[in-house]
């Protein structure tokens, strides 16, 4: 155990009493105790982990899968049935929508009101307040009551509130889905502003992007039980196999990952999954053997399975070391098993850390799908790309869609089925993943 943690969670368990009739509660409260008229259900089982001074961890999980029972714990306003919880530092919390809000009250009211919950004077919250104001720029309506906001104002205002008390401890329940692109950008550019500031961040998210992107590990959570938890990029790809999963393949599923390690290796050398040659970077286009995934999750099958996943050269050499700007082809073959309807291919690249970069489809409308694909087809799947990445290493996803019952579904995906790299380019002056200009036209233009 370190000593330096923030958030300590030792065996945390909530159990609720589910009352069939509203009279059984009654009939518990006379027999005290000596009969049972209730069943137990157990939102949250022996959950245990710490998260330490200045990490950003989420969580993750299916509706249902006691995420919210979690952090309301957490966060003081829940008390748990067993185990205990450790905090250190003030924190500010963003759960259930408008709560801590006093519907009656005006915005101005319910700023002064939080304040003093999370232990500010009136000095120090009047000290905050344009700013504040400003952030959750809802205009003249923070002099209204609060119950005649729309769900995307009172994100807003209760945002503001929490990220502008000074904490040294923020946790965030899923609320900044409810609010639009613009404000949510805001709200996550503040964000990594308080992560540089070595704030404590917990937040859930359904969002496998927002937790790859800011979060420096993650926990799976399912049923009450945490399944997992280590490297975001590895975590979210557990959830999507378990999310995707059939009824009868999750419980399997859920053995699957419960005896993985609970803790991802975090080897800076592994970049994400890929084993790299110890040797110096090759300067030209070639195949290294020694490069491929270890991190690959493949969805269970409907009818059909992805096979020899490859890069090639336009002259048909198979590569896996790049160049920046060149010109690619990603192909992989599809067998169809069973017969389908509106079928369509995709890929998608992305970085080590599990940013989602772009990709392809064959058919981005229903029209252009293949209507009809036989039993013991197999069909050669070919993606052109020009190459306008930095250097670096950059993970391929293989996926095919179509019909079953008149239900769209994945017939089979595979992430992480290959990798390449981008040699890196020593007259290359460009920054950040993306080099827009290896692949677009610049004009510069002397003014007189």
């Amino acid at each position: 155990m370190c000593s330096d943690f923030a958030i300590r969670v030792r065996g945390l368990s909530k159990c609720y009493h589910i009352y069939d009739k509203p009279q059984d509660r009654l009939k518990q409260g006379l027999w005290r105790g000596r009969r049972q008229f209730y069943r137990e259900f157990w939102a949250l089982r022996d959950v245990s982990f710490e998260i330490k001074q200045g990490e950003t961890v989420g969580i993750i999980g299916r509706n249902g899968s006691g995420k919210s029972t979690l952090l309301q714990m957490i966060a003081g306003t829940l008390t748990p049935t067993s185990g205990t919880v450790e905090v250190k530092g003030r924190v500010a919390a963003l759960l259930e929508l408008g709560s801590g809000f006093n519907p009656e009250f005006s915005g101005r009211e319910n700023v002064y009101m939080n304040g003093a919950i999370l232990g500010l004077s009136e000095a120090e919250v009047s000290a905050r307040y344009e700013e504040i104001a400003a952030f959750a720029d809802i205009g003249d309506f923070i002099e209204q009551p609060v119950k005649t906001y729309s769900s995307g104002m009172v994100v807003r205002l209760a945002f503001a509130v929490a990220i502008n008390v000074d904490p040294e401890i923020l946790i965030i329940d899923e609320a900044l889905s409810v609010g639009d692109e613009l404000f949510q950008r805001k709200c996550f550019s503040r964000i990594e502003a308080l992560r540089a500031r070595g704030v404590t961040i917990l937040f859930v998210s359904h969002s496998g992007g927002q937790i790859v992107e800011l979060c420096d590990r993650a926990v799976l959570m399912d049923r009450g039980e945490k399944l997992a938890a280590g490297l975001p990029k590895q975590i979210v790809g557990r959830y999507l196999k378990l999310l995707y999963a059939s009824a009868e393949m999750r419980e399997l599923m859920r053995e699957q990952i419960r005896d993985m390690d609970e803790q991802v290796a975090t080897n800076a050398s592994d970049n994400g999954g890929a084993i790299q040659p110890h040797h110096a970077p090759i300067a030209q286009e070639s195949f290294d053997p020694n490069l491929k995934p270890s991190s690959t999750i493949e969805y269970e099958s409907h009818g059909a399975r992805i096979e020899a996943p490859a890069v090639w050269t336009l002259a048909g050499t198979k590569v896996n070391n790049l160049v920046r700007g060149g010109t690619y082809r990603y192909s992989y073959t599809v067998h169809f098993a069973e017969s389908a309807s509106n079928v369509r291919f995709g890929m998608l690249i992305k970085t080590t850390s599990g940013v989602e970069l772009g990709g392809g489809t064959t058919a981005t409308l229903a029209k252009g799908s293949l209507a009809h694909v036989e039993s013991g087809s197999t069909y050669q799947v070919e993606f052109r790309f020009s190459c306008a990445l930095n250097a670096g290493i950059y993970f391929l996803n293989a996926g095919v869609v179509g019909d079953i019952n008149g239900i769209e579904v994945f017939l089979h995906r595979v992430v992480d089925i290959a990798l390449f790299r981008v040699l890196p380019d020593s007259e290359s002056l460009a920054t950040g993943i993306v080099d827009f200009g290896c692949c677009s036209e610049i004009m510069l233009q002397k003014k007189q």
